[in-house]
């Protein structure tokens, strides 16, 4: 099994900025959040690793949060379901032994503090939890006010005002009072525009260093990634799976080193990562795409490669998702690469890619059996559109092709 050396802080960096495209008008929240909740706790002289954990925790706190109505909702100040993407978010975590220790803050960062004080729980996951859940109100208190005047400083009182209204019931008192202190500066305010929360996050960032990482501590990270990205529409849940196993299949056929397999099946997780941005309605249409529909969803592929190219360590990866509508006659997007400049891993996922995409139900059309999907396979290879040798081998490989795809054991 093969090592990798990254900076796991930029993976999570990677990860809020997936987040981000959910809000599609509400860029940065997660880093807003941050850098509220870490001041605060700066502030009350907590020590630098309960801040690192209030950090990740913080720019993660969303990350049970797909669809963009479920965005809406929350940019409410109280929204009747909001707890569900709290227990979405922390089962995510869960699963993945690099963030399980934050899984407990995130579960209940939308508790209100008369209740969660009563919970069997550390004090410090508990405060955690409730300094979290009072950045991220005031941050939609920032942006509803925003909306109102553009100055922040002629509205920011009557956000203090509202968040020293909610001491003792919604917010721990201690965490209340030490928001007013840090919230007197007009710094504190200009410092939530997004090129500051920005230049905060890459300096924590910056203050770690690359680690070595098994492969399958990375693959449940990076799963993470693909579970949000597929739970957005009922038609692409377990998309970003079937591709990763199809994908990695295919390149052992090919005889591909075992490490280029398993970064296949990276690749294959994250390659729809950019889809977040794309509109609820858009992926569950019934019907045709109209010309502007089909614009917005292009740039999905691009939006992969922009999360995923910060990440030291995995450029190749970025690459090979970003490139999996790409066609060998230069015809695919977003780049329009030609033959020579498609690389195997990539012309594998494109054919992966649109594999899984036929044999599963989409809103304009049923599953189709394996025969048919292998017969547009060789329709666009013969069109020149995709890769005839990676074709070749599905064709060969049809059955083992179809079990690896949708996961079938038999």
């Amino acid at each position: 099994m093969s090592k990798y050396h990254l900076n796991i802080r930029q993976v999570i960096y990677s990860l809020s900025d997936a987040l981000d495209l959910v809000g599609v008008n509400h860029i940065h929240h997660g880093k807003r959040v941050a850098y509220i909740a870490a001041e605060i706790g700066k502030r009350l002289g907590w020590e630098p690793n309960r801040l690192d954990d209030l950090y990740n925790a913080a720019i993660l706190h969303d990350c049970g949060v797909s669809k963009t109505i479920v965005h809406a909702h929350l940019a409410q100040m109280e929204w009747e379901f909001e707890n569900e993407h709290c227990a979405l978010g922390a089962s995510l975590l869960q699963n993945c032994p690099a963030l399980r220790d934050l899984s407990e803050i995130v579960r209940h960062h939308h508790t209100h503090w008369s209740q969660l004080k009563q919970l069997d729980l550390p004090q410090a996951v508990k405060l955690n939890a409730n300094c979290i859940y009072l950045a991220d109100r005031t941050d939609i208190l920032t942006l509803a006010a925003l909306m109102e005047c553009p100055n922040i400083l002629l509205g920011k009182d009557k956000i203090r005002d509202a968040i020293k209204q909610l001491s003792g019931d919604w917010f721990a008192p201690e965490l209340v009072d030490a928001f007013l202190e840090i919230s007197k500066s007009e710094a504190f305010w200009f410092s939530l525009e997004s090129e500051h929360v920005n230049d905060y996050a890459l300096t924590w960032v910056l203050r770690d260093s690359k680690r070595t990482i098994e492969f399958e501590a990375l693959r449940s990270l990076v799963h993470i990634f693909s579970i949000i990205v597929d739970a957005k529409s009922p038609f692409t849940k377990e998309h970003s799976d079937g591709v990763a196993r199809l994908a990695r299949f295919l390149g052992a056929k090919l005889h591909l080193p075992a490490k280029s397999c398993e970064m296949l099946e990276l690749a294959g997780l994250l390659h729809d990562l950019g889809k977040l941005r794309v509109p609820d309605e858009l992926l569950d249409k019934p019907g045709k795409l109209t010309a502007e529909e089909y614009a917005q969803l292009q740039r999905h592929s691009f939006d992969s490669f922009n999360i995923l190219k910060t990440v030291h360590g995995l450029e190749e990866i970025a690459a090979w998702a970003s490139e999996h509508h790409e066609r060998i006659d230069g015809s695919g997007y977003p780049f329009h690469l030609k033959s020579p400049n498609l690389s195997l891993e990539s012309r594998i996922l494109a054919v992966a890619d649109v594999f899984h995409a036929l044999a599963q139900n989409r809103p304009y059309r049923p599953a189709m059996p394996p025969e048919q999907v292998m017969h547009i396979l060789r329709q666009e290879a013969d069109a020149e559109k995709l890769d005839k040798t990676v074709v070749d081998c599905v064709e060969n490989n049809l059955l083992d092709c179809w079990k690896a795809a949708l996961l079938i054991n038999a």
